[in-house]
């Protein structure tokens, strides 16, 4: 069985469609070839999967209809799959399946898709409450049930690969590292506070942690607005590391944390797959459907009569389900995850 699978446009999203590849190679057996097709930024994660045969680079961009492209894509791959399974829900991510030929194209309805999927699914959300079990779902035959317990995301790290993060970066393990993942590419209502991380931050170091700032090239000034609240002596602890490495330095770099704060984002799902202790903090969302997939795992959230909203931004403009959750509380999720040196929030 050789599958085809048209992969998301977002990194958490991806993180979790590692789910819906396990299932496949439980289903169909070990010598079952999945396929990703997915733009190549995506390339990191998949081939941290041991899963996915192999990333096949997508090269149109988000949003773009590219039928040209598509159809030229389509051909390429005539004649090499036996299924499709498309987790995006438009229109356009049926297309290359459907130019392919392949016999067996697998998708919830989405956008109106009867004609180019084959085996279309329509989706009922309370049956299907979580992301993973709508991608779960596609590996088995429509109203199957899910295998318990679920499989979850789990990313491989070569040691060497980590290493050489490390040395080009200058970093050293000689203390506990603390990440933090302060960006979002959703919009504000996902960010918690600068200040907020700055003061986890501060009072980490204080105890003899590094801070390492993870995070995309538009996350950087983030990063830095944390590292200037700190004072002379504690901000040279704290390392900026967002838009500086690549998608896969920053995973293996991630691997190498001894605990993790974030926002509801990629990395969130990242850190959760690396099975590193996270404090995941949710503002306008909701770990009901996307949660980080983990043990060692604290969501906090203030759960306001207004979240979740899902909105990018307050609609009311005061962003309170974020702003009015203290760093004492986060710090308080450490202490439970990692114990020492985090002394009792209390006492601060």
């Amino acid at each position: 069985m050789k599958i085809l699978i048209i992969g998301p446009s977002w990194v958490g999203d991806m993180v979790m469609a590692q789910t819906l590849f396990v299932c496949l190679k439980q289903r169909h057996g070990a010598d079952c070839l999945i396929d990703v097709l997915a733009p190549d930024w995506s390339r990191p994660i998949l081939e941290r999967m041991p899963e996915v045969n192999q990333a096949l680079s997508f090269p149109l961009g988000h949003g773009v209809l590219g039928l040209r492209e598509r159809r030229r894509i389509g051909k390429s791959l005539a004649g090499q799959y036996d299924q499709a399974i498309l987790l995006p829900n438009s229109l356009k991510s049926a297309l290359v399946p459907y130019f392919a030929g392949i016999p067996l194209r697998t998708g919830w309805l989405g956008e109106m898709r009867y004609g180019l999927l084959n085996d279309h699914r329509k989706l009922d959300k309370q049956a299907y409450p979580l992301m993973i079990e709508r991608f779960m779902a596609l590996a088995y035959e429509a109203d199957a049930s899910l295998p318990q317990p679920y499989p979850r995301p789990q990313l491989q790290i070569e040691p060497a690969s980590r290493d050489a993060a490390l040395v080009r970066f200058e970093l050293e393990l000689d203390r506990p590292v603390l990440a933090l993942c302060p960006g979002a590419e959703f919009g504000e209502a996902k960010r918690w506070p600068s200040e907020h991380y700055a003061a986890v931050a501060d009072h980490c170091i204080r105890q003899g942690w590094q801070v390492w700032l993870f995070g995309s090239r538009n996350d950087h000034p983030v990063g830095e607005d944390i590292r200037q609240r700190l004072i002379p002596g504690l901000r040279e602890e704290a390392i900026n590391l967002s838009g500086e490495t690549s998608l896969a330095e920053a995973i293996d770099l991630m691997s190498a944390a001894t605990a993790v704060v974030s926002n509801d984002s990629g990395l969130m799902h990242v850190a959760a797959a690396l099975e590193r202790p996270l404090v995941a903090v949710y503002g306008s969302t909701s770990p009901g459907f996307t949660p980080p997939l983990a043990d060692a795992v604290e969501t906090v959230r203030l759960g306001l009569d207004c979240s979740p909203c899902f909105d990018r931004t307050c609609r009311f403009g005061h962003y309170n389900c974020l702003r009015d959750l203290p760093p004492a509380q986060v710090i308080a999720a450490l202490q439970r995850l990692v114990g020492d040196p985090l002394p009792d929030p209390q006492d601060l």
